[in-house]
């Protein structure tokens, strides 16, 4: 059994005083446990199989199981006789009445506090922060043998009126705990106040009814357990541990059965999944303002683990963002105080709800900011790509082509079968566009912003006859946004019509790439006459490599006119020096994905 105890308490239970060695009040540590509800968890387990078991405070919000109290020579006997018999783990150990706080198990036991107090340890001098989020374990010792062990008498159920009693010594949160437990397995329907009302009593009572129990409407101590148990079985697996992580300045419990420490990438913890679960967990810190939180809300946004639909919720001092496919489902927050920004993202498989919300309520509920910061110097090799984001994948488009602006609202044209079967389109990458209408048959289609843009140029387009082996250029993100901006490629007008004598179509000289489709087709003036066409090719047909199509702007003007856009038509202009061209391009050309 893997436990995480206080290496602390592991000392403490060896500085007994030799002089009060027979007479002290001792106990048998068997676990320690990050979390009130894994302790309860833990005793319930125990209790099947041993008697005197006892829940204790240690302090720090970790909580001991152990066995007694015995005198020092009793609890050497049994100590050996549970171990040979395999019945408590094998790094269990003795240790005195003064190493536990507050008991909370049995409800309403009261710890005698009769040893005398032990002295404190020697203060160490400050260690470095670790290279790795640290969680303190006891070395276990080797397992000895195991032997045959008696069965443990039962212990006898509570009567009614001792089951009020031990109810009356439960806090406000362990009420509510059952509430909400009740409410889960769909006897209780109402408010989680604490308050044990009639409601309550009702759903208590259906809930014994239901598990073949004496329907008294009040739960004894053994059932509330058992209720518990069954509450937080989907959490079996889980090791929900409490990590400290003084690089980030971050503690919170941590589904450590299912994930484990990888490496710093600043702003981020990393914790890579070590099961077929496949869950992730980060920590997020850095120093920062309202800018910084701002800037790191837009990074997260483009990220493979946080999907498109979900929740997205920025306030003055923080943000929330959730995503979910049909792959995974994904949960961030973070807050910005005293110049740090911290918090974390869970990413968990879909269709596994009740354990991700389960999961994710505990470490919202035990997330605690520490001192300290992530260095935003802490990166690694494994993040040094185009391609990531502080290691982690920047989410990539099923295709990006190239479109132009047509009108002073920013209304684009771009290539039809860009935008095919698209669940996303966005230009530039970062705004959202709607398809308004296409062609397949002269291959055009229009999107628009669904954010107000306003483009620093709209195309013109020339409508006088062209004049053969004219000069052209394509305006086009010709490597599918690598770059930045759009190139612009160079070539010469061929002919008036398509190979098959197609009206509405003009065939180009000039090399281009797939990115280039969509993009508009200039002449010497910086007019548009054209815009291009994807390449298509056949399996057994291929045209040379310089033999591109781009649709006329008559036939375009005509199908813009038809949506109700007001295109800008004129006739040839003076020509203009390439580098005005190069610039005109950039300003009137636009990224288009498809995701």
């Amino acid at each position: 059994m893997k436990r995480n105890i206080f290496v602390a308490l592991a000392a403490a239970s060896f500085a007994a005083s030799a002089a009060f060695a027979q007479e002290e009040t001792v106990f048998i540590q068997v676990e320690a446990r990050t979390s009130l509800n894994g302790a309860q968890q833990s005793i319930r387990s125990f209790s099947e199989e041993l008697q005197d078991v006892n829940g204790f405070s240690l302090g720090g919000g970790w909580y001991g199981i152990a066995l007694g109290p015995y005198t020092r020579t009793q609890a050497q006997a049994r100590l050996g006789e549970l171990l040979r018999s395999g019945a408590i783990p094998p790094d269990s150990y003795i240790a005195t009445a003064q190493s536990y706080g507050q008991q909370f198990w049995p409800v309403g036991a009261q710890l005698a506090q009769t040893a005398p107090a032990q002295p404190e340890a020697e203060p160490t001098s400050e260690a470095p922060l670790p290279d790795a989020p640290v969680v303190a374990q006891l070395e276990p010792t080797p397992e000895p043998e195991p032997e045959p062990a008696a069965e443990p008498e039962p212990e006898p159920e509570e009567t009614v009126r001792e089951a009020r009693a031990s109810e009356r010594a439960l806090s406000r949160a362990e009420r509510d705990e059952l509430q909400i437990a009740l409410r889960w397995a769909g006897f209780y329907n109402s408010r989680i106040d604490g308050a044990f009302g009639p409601g309550t009593r009702r759903a208590m009572a259906a809930w014994q009814g239901a598990n073949d129990l004496e329907t008294t409407g009040v739960l004894t101590t053994r059932q509330r357990a058992q209720l518990l148990g069954q509450y937080y079985a989907i959490l079996e697996g889980m090791e929900l541990t409490r990590v400290a992580d003084a690089r980030s300045g971050i503690a919170m419990e941590l589904p450590m059965g299912v994930v484990e420490f990888d490496r710093y990438e600043a702003p981020f913890a990393l914790f890579k999944s070590k099961s077929d679960l496949g869950a992730q967990v980060l920590l997020i810190s850095q120093p920062g303002n309202r800018q910084t939180m701002n800037g790191l809300y837009e990074i997260m946004q483009t990220l493979e683990i946080v999907p498109f639909e979900g929740e997205r919720k920025r306030e003055a001092n923080g943000f929330l963002l959730t995503g979910e496919n049909p792959r995974i489902h994904s949960h961030t927050e973070v807050t910005l105080r005293n110049g740090e920004l911290k918090g974390f993202t869970l990413i968990w498989p879909a269709g596994d709800e009740e354990r991700r919300t389960r999961v994710l309520g505990l470490m919202q509920a035990s997330f605690e900011r520490l001192d300290g910061v992530l260095d935003p110097a802490t990166v690694t090799d494994q993040s040094q790509s185009v391609d990531l984001v502080s290691g982690l994948k920047v989410r990539k488009p099923k295709g990006s082509a190239s479109g132009f602006f047509v009108d002073t609202r920013g209304t684009v044209l771009t290539s039809a079968s860009t935008v095919v079967g698209c669940e996303r389109v966005t230009l530039e990458g970062a705004y959202d566009a709607e398809l308004v209408a296409s062609d397949a048959a002269l291959g055009v289609a229009v999107l628009r912003p669904k954010t107000s843009l306003a483009p620093r140029k709209v195309a013109q387009f020339n409508v006088d006859a062209p004049r053969l082996q004219s000069e052209v250029a394509v305006s086009g993100y010709s490597f599918g946004g690598v770059l930045g901006a759009p190139s612009l490629t160079f070539g010469t007008l061929e002919d008036l019509s398509g190979l098959g004598g197609e009206a509405e179509l003009k065939r180009l000289a000039l090399a281009t790439l797939p990115g280039d489709a969509g993009g508009p087709v200039f002449d010497t003036g910086g007019t548009v006459v054209g815009m291009l066409l994807p390449r298509e090719e056949s399996g057994t047909r291929r045209l040379p490599e310089e033999v591109n199509f781009a649709t006329k702007p008559k036939a375009i003007l005509d199908f813009l006119r038809a949506q109700g856009i007001s295109p800008v038509a004129r006739g040839t202009a003076s020509p203009m020096a390439p580098e005005d061209l190069t610039a005109l391009g950039k300003d009137m050309t636009v990224l288009v994905s498809c995701w």
